[in-house]
């Protein structure tokens, strides 16, 4: 899953960023609504984190211009506000979610976990396919019962390969979904981590290759 995160408070939003990326997502930051706005144009976002406060493009107009693009990225709106007045503000503005600071991080983690699976594709909450058991929640992973140890990025790449539900999925939207900006587009890292995820999966094989279209999980 990819999150933009948006906080003009630095120390909040690395951490934000820092807790969201422990549950194997790709998070991109930006400080500030210009920002926000510059990456959500040439990224695909499931879950945009956006604090309502922000300098030089305001949270309400970064909002609304999100949403009047038509991308099927999800909102959840942060405020120090609880006024019931100010979220339904908010919520009104094309916000799918809103929660209010301070918050529990556990919460805020679910709220992007269930909006996330709104953004696509219904799935379920749990993904299983081939004797494969996913739990984003919980960060497990079995199969045929026995457990499965992971890194967080094998995680994520995992995770797209069952909501694909036996369909391909290209190199390029693992590294979208599974990386952030920083990752050089270029690097075999996407190569690799399937070659770990078919290892530590074991045998026999469930991950297949489409040479030149990408991988599917049989």
């Amino acid at each position: 899953m990819r999150v933009l995160v948006v906080e003009d408070e630095k120390l909040l939003a690395d951490a934000i960023a820092g807790g969201l990326r422990r549950h194997a997502m790709a998070v991109d930051v930006a400080y500030d609504g210009s920002a926000a706005l510059e990456r959500a144009g040439v990224n695909d976002y499931d879950v945009v984190v956006l604090d309502r406060d922000l300098p030089q493009v305001s949270g309400d107009a970064v909002c609304g211009r999100l949403t009047e693009s038509g991308g099927q990225a999800r909102i959840l709106m942060l405020t120090a506000a609880s006024a019931v007045t100010e979220r339904v503000a908010g919520l009104g503005l094309g916000a799918d979610d809103y929660l209010t600071k301070p918050f529990a991080f556990a919460e805020l983690v679910a709220r992007v976990q269930a909006l996330g699976r709104r953004a696509r594709a219904a799935t379920p909450p749990v993904l299983e396919r081939s004797g494969i058991r996913l739990d984003p929640h919980r960060f497990v992973v079995t199969r045929n019962g026995g457990p499965v140890s992971l890194s967080r990025k094998e995680f994520a790449v995992l995770a797209e390969l069952l909501r694909a539900d036996g369909g391909v999925v290209s190199a390029e939207h693992l590294l979208e979904k599974a990386w952030d900006e920083h990752t050089d587009p270029f690097t075999g890292v996407v190569r690799y981590t399937i070659m770990n995820v078919r290892r530590k999966l074991g045998e026999p094989q469930l991950i297949e290759t489409e040479p030149g279209v990408g991988y599917r999980i049989r």
